[in-house]
């Protein structure tokens, strides 16, 4: 999970268990001998992750979480606007919305704003508005913010037609990404991993060199020896755009056979 969650998890002061990336099993396992000690137990994570865009599954933990009376608190930021059919992000495309206590986004990516929100119960806002350290001693957005987060917002469950674009190229990037040797989950987000810190800033440099805005991302922002370039796609690009962009990282990287 993002860096923020498990920093406001900290600041929690409550006790945290992390799980293997996407490991139900380690997780009910987890539940199973600890949940007892507890009075309340939360599941946290991001619906799609930030680096590698792959995907949780949402349904199986709202059976998990049902299984063991806890609370579900799932991260959206990478989600909302660009998945289901309303754009309310995993939860929704999952069926699911209903049965999340806690649904975390920002207006900051797929809402071109700055922000976040949370959607919750009225019981859990009254305790976050008077007992929320980092809420209470934050200052308020600019009216001028608020007000263009509301102008998109409200054009968002109409985006349909560029939400099915999107997700069909994901699905061809991923398609030929693979085919190169560079296998990949499909996704508005695709990283191709190189190793190295050099590696990936090099990569980088000669993609934006040919014309594509692509950023390296190094520790500690993911872990060692995982240094990568990460595609974040937008619905107005062209499939022989990425098919270009692919090339490119192809030639420059000159995959054999046993690459990973």
């Amino acid at each position: 999970c993002h860096a923020s969650i498990i920093d406001g998890i900290r600041l929690s002061t409550a006790d945290h268990i992390r799980y293997r990336h996407l490991d139900y099993v380690q997780l009910r396992d987890i539940l199973q001998k600890k949940r007892h000690l507890y009075q309340h137990v939360f599941i946290v994570t991001e619906s799609v992750f930030s680096m590698d865009g792959d995907q949780a599954d949402v349904r199986e933990l709202v059976a998990i979480k049902n299984d063991f009376s806890a609370f579900l608190y799932v991260d959206e930021a990478h989600s909302v606007g660009v998945r289901g059919i309303k754009g309310l992000g995993t939860c929704e495309e999952q069926g699911v919305l209903a049965d999340v206590e806690i649904i975390v986004g920002t207006f900051g990516k797929a809402l071109a704003s700055v922000g976040a929100f949370a959607v919750f119960s009225a019981t859990l806002k009254q305790m976050m508005v008077n007992k929320a350290r980092t809420l209470l001693f934050t200052t308020a957005l600019p009216p001028i913010n608020v007000a263009w987060t509301q102008f998109v917002l409200q054009r968002i469950p109409a985006l349909t037609e560029a939400r099915e674009q999107l997700k069909m190229l994901g699905q061809m990037m991923s398609s030929t990404l693979t085919q190169e040797g560079f296998p990949t989950q499909a996704s508005h987000i695709m990283p191709v991993v190189v190793g190295s810190n050099h590696a990936a800033v090099e990569l980088s440099n000669y993609l934006q060199q040919q014309g594509f805005l692509v950023f390296a991302i190094r520790p500690p922002t993911v872990p060692e020896n995982t240094a990568r370039i990460r595609f974040s796609l937008t619905a107005n690009l062209r499939a022989e755009q990425l098919i270009e962009v692919v090339k490119a990282v192809s030639y420059y990287i000159k995959p054999t056979n046993d690459t990973v």
